[in-house]
């Protein structure tokens, strides 16, 4: 279902980026930047769903996770940049109006809202993972961005009112910006080995403390992600001389799984002070 949206979405966007142009409509424009944003986001989680079944190897021994989340990086800063002409474009014709060519803006509209309604019905309805139901929230924000264009085509159409198309491309913008924003902060925030967000290091030095045998205390508390579903976790417990090391690592490591979602983790166990100190 991903790559078939990925592919539908995708190879629309260009139509709408020609039709953009010829009816010089800029909330086809905008719209189209908003596809692409869809397009990237289908096209990680389809790519996710492929790397996963991928081995990693002697140069990237965590695999090829990371290269989604460094794509995703550049795609939000690139939205950015198209974000800024947009908005540019769009005070200029508020300040002089420019014709624009209803019909054709229309028509091209209509059939990405329907590719749209397509993607969306493929995505909602299956039972797949929150990778899937995500990219399908996406589609659904560009489901508004079509209905924004195909408004601005039918206004310029019935009424000749000129402002719509640029103040109609302004509430495609917020909407395209503020996801391209987040697509930035989240991917480098991952670029920057920073701690997942639904992580708390306090909560889990705490729990692990108090509800596994023999730990005594827990401290260099480290944790990261390779994507934004692949948390990693490293530490460091002293433990009870007297409990055996192999069943608290297990326990602990069932904690980390079941209580926070870290399925990878390293443990480092020691008895008395710790080396690193």
């Amino acid at each position: 279902m991903l790559g078939r949206a990925f592919a539908l979405i995708a190879g629309f966007m260009f139509v709408e980026i020609a039709g953009g142009v010829f009816a010089n409509s800029l909330t086809l424009l905008a719209d189209a930047g908003h596809m692409f944003l869809d397009a990237s986001a289908l096209g990680f989680s389809w790519y996710a769903m492929r790397l996963s079944r991928r081995d990693q190897d002697h140069k990237l021994s965590y695999g090829y996770h990371r290269f989604q989340v460094l794509a995703a990086f550049i795609n939000g800063l690139s939205l950015m940049v198209l974000c800024v002409w947009i908005l540019y474009e769009s005070f200029s014709r508020l300040r002089a109006p420019q014709e624009m060519l209803p019909i054709p803006a229309f028509a091209v509209a209509s059939v990405g809202f329907a590719i749209n309604l397509i993607a969306f019905r493929w995505l909602h309805d299956t039972h797949a993972n929150a990778n899937v139901r995500s990219a399908a929230l996406h589609v659904l924000g560009d489901l508004l961005g079509s209905a924004a264009a195909i408004t601005a085509a039918l206004t310029v159409y019935f009424t000749g009112w000129l402002y719509a198309d640029p103040l109609l491309a302004l509430v495609i913008i917020v909407i395209l910006g503020r996801g391209a924003w987040r697509v930035v902060k989240d991917s480098a925030h991952i670029l920057l080995e920073g701690v997942p967000d639904e992580l708390d290091l306090e909560e889990i030095r705490a729990t692990l403390s108090t509800e596994v045998a023999g730990v005594i205390e827990v401290h260099h508390v480290h944790a990261w992600a390779l994507t934004a579903e692949k948390p990693l976790l490293t530490l460091h417990a002293n433990v009870d001389e007297q409990m055996e090391l192999g069943t608290v690592v297990t326990s602990m490591k069932a904690v980390l799984s079941e209580t926070f979602g870290i399925h990878h983790s390293t443990i480092q166990v020691e008895h008395g002070s710790c080396p690193d100190d």
